[in-house]
């Protein structure tokens, strides 16, 4: 059943409005001169490296460590990326790097 043009834009037109809408909340709730609950700026503070850690187990959590081509780019990627942001504490070139390093060793090196 083909989608129409109408219907795709209605999809991006609503899929927009509720981005701004949770994007705008924060600034309309926690706004102006109010001071931000304790509960929020520890939140704030905890769940970035919560976050990251669950992502790291549900990347590693299908490896197969019957043949080093399975677990090798895996292991290698995930201590370029511990290495470069422990040196450089720039996240973007970390990641990006570590998925460069992962995309290599998987297509050309472990083929």
């Amino acid at each position: 059943m083909p989608i129409s043009i109408q219907h795709s834009l209605a999809i991006i037109a609503v899929t927009a409005l509720c981005t701004v809408l949770l994007r705008a909340f924060p600034f309309l709730v926690f706004g102006g001169k109010k001071e931000v609950p304790k509960t929020v700026r520890y939140l704030g503070d905890v769940l970035p490296a919560s976050i990251m850690a669950v992502l790291v187990v549900y990347c590693l959590r299908n490896i197969d460590f019957a043949a080093a081509g399975h677990y090798l780019p895996s292991l290698v990627s995930c201590l370029l990326v511990a290495g470069l942001h422990f040196w450089k504490k720039n996240i973007l070139l970390s990641i990006g790097l570590g998925t460069v390093c992962y995309m290599i060793l998987v297509q050309a090196v472990f083929v």
